[in-house]
């Protein structure tokens, strides 16, 4: 048990409507032996891609709750626009620069791991900036975390 967090894009596929016009289909091959899934076009609606992935990571939570999520600490999806991911990584960017931890101070919870200022803090910080660098130029993101 713990404080998993989760960044998602939602792709719009909108496939079921005539007037997209989908063509094709989605081919995923899994496991050994082999498990062929292919699903028609004309049968996705979107595609939910997992782009971020923090562990206990309560500083990033606690930022996500207050300017996502309006204080609310649920565990639901909550939409996050480019601006407030823009937002997180120039303040991660700040509070690794000049290490004022201040920026983005740490949360306590249950199971919400270590709220100590300590190389797992930076290293949460540096995920962060990472994970927003990378990010798909298309499609919509959503926070979830689950504990």
């Amino acid at each position: 048990m713990g404080l998993d967090m989760y960044l998602t894009q939602r792709i719009w596929i909108g496939g079921e409507y005539e007037q997209r016009q989908a063509k094709g289909s989605v081919d995923i091959t899994l496991g050994e032996p082999p498990e062929h899934i292919k699903i028609p076009a004309t049968k996705v609606s979107a595609i939910l891609c997992r782009v971020g992935y923090w562990r206990k990571a309560n500083q990033i939570h606690k930022w996500f709750v207050h300017n996502v999520q309006n204080g609310e600490d649920e565990c639901r999806e909550f939409y996050v626009s480019r601006e407030q991911l823009a937002e997180l990584k120039e303040l991660c960017e700040q509070a690794l620069t000049t290490k004022d931890a201040s920026l983005l101070p740490t949360q306590e919870g249950f199971f919400f791991g270590n709220t100590e200022i300590d190389e797992g803090y930076w290293q949460d910080i540096e995920d962060t900036i990472k994970i927003i660098s990378d990010l798909p130029e298309d499609g919509d993101f959503y926070y979830q975390s689950s504990w």
